[in-house]
């Protein structure tokens, strides 16, 4: 049965995605299926009761008429689509989920440049080791982000390309999609309160008057600092690009036909009333955070800044309210 629903949504793959057209795919589908079970009950083997259902129901221009859909099917326009295989896609994801550990590890390289610099302050040894540290990292960053750059390069025709993904494949990638949601919610609540909580060190070293023989306390904090927002930045651009993955292939279907609204996840409902509404949603919590660190880093007030996410989360509650769709 599978092979046959494969086959009947690469039939109305192109179709447009109304009313109209879903009932005339559902009364298909179950025109096949009871075929299909007839035959199963007759003696035939699958191969061949998958034969017979697709030789009789498989061309859609002889029995689009009887569907109700012949002049859709005849005013149908032929738009010339790039078919990704499901091969295709599991390759690219395994060099997409590669990529973005690359791309994660080197942002957290850029991060924790200055750390070297600042524990070498800090522990009182030579600041030539704190340089190279600084230079090393950021050397190695942009190895990281050249080398990677250049492996994704053959998946370019993707952005540039008008492409389609069949059914079983739309299917796949939601599957992953959905078990990767777990993973992706964890990593950025961590991510993000690693970069919230960054400055507690540096605030209870100061407030407790910490010392320890031998090592400027106030400089380990910093760096302690850096360390935190590094790995929390780490783990938000990890799942952040994976997730993204997910989502821009399955948005690779045109949103207009059947084959661009197989699965939820393809082409969700607009939350908001208009785009520009959507893209002020869509930034509104990182502009926040960043709001939050700059003010924090440049006062060290760190006792009152967070005043800063109550009322956020107020001006964000009002905002829903205006702009999503009622």
């Amino acid at each position: 049965m599978e092979t046959i629903r494969n086959y009947l949504e690469a039939m109305f793959a192109n179709l447009p995605n109304t009313p109209e057209v879903l009932h005339a795919k559902n009364e298909l589908w179950q025109m096949m299926e009871d075929k299909y079970n007839e035959l199963i009950a007759d003696g035939k083997s699958d191969n061949e009761a998958v034969g017979t259902v697709i030789s009789e129901f498989g061309n859609l221009d002889e029995i689009s008429e009887d569907l109700g859909i012949k002049n859709v099917v005849s005013n149908k326009e032929d738009i010339t689509r790039r078919h990704v295989t499901m091969d295709e896609i599991k390759r690219y994801l395994h060099e997409r989920i590669n990529y973005a550990y690359k791309l994660a590890l080197g942002v957290l390289l850029c991060i924790i440049s200055p750390a070297g610099a600042i524990f070498c302050d800090a522990i009182d040894i030579s600041y030539a080791f704190g340089i190279i540290f600084l230079m090393g990292s950021i050397a190695a960053a942009v190895m990281l982000f050249v080398y990677s750059s250049i492996i994704m390069h053959r998946w370019d025709f993707l952005k540039h390309e008008l492409c389609t993904i069949d059914f079983a494949t739309t299917n796949y990638v939601h599957e992953q999609k959905e078990k990767y949601v777990p993973t992706y919610a964890l990593l950025m609540t961590i991510g993000i309160v690693l970069c919230v909580v960054s400055f507690v060190p540096a605030a209870v070293i100061d407030e407790l008057d910490i010392s320890f023989h031998g090592f400027d306390m106030d400089d380990i904090s910093g760096g302690i600092l850096f360390l935190l927002v590094a790995i929390g930045v780490f783990m938000i651009v990890l799942c952040s690009s994976i997730n993204n993955t997910y989502e821009s292939i399955l948005k690779l279907n045109s949103a207009s036909t059947v084959s661009g609204n197989y699965v939820s996840s393809q082409h969700p409902e607009a939350k908001y009333i208009t785009p520009e509404a959507a893209t002020i949603m869509s930034v509104y919590w990182p502009t926040v955070t960043c709001i939050y660190l700059i003010w924090s880093f440049l006062s060290f007030d760190w006792w009152y800044t967070w005043i800063v996410w109550p009322i956020a989360g107020i001006i964000s509650a009002v905002l829903n309210g205006i702009l999503k769709k009622q």
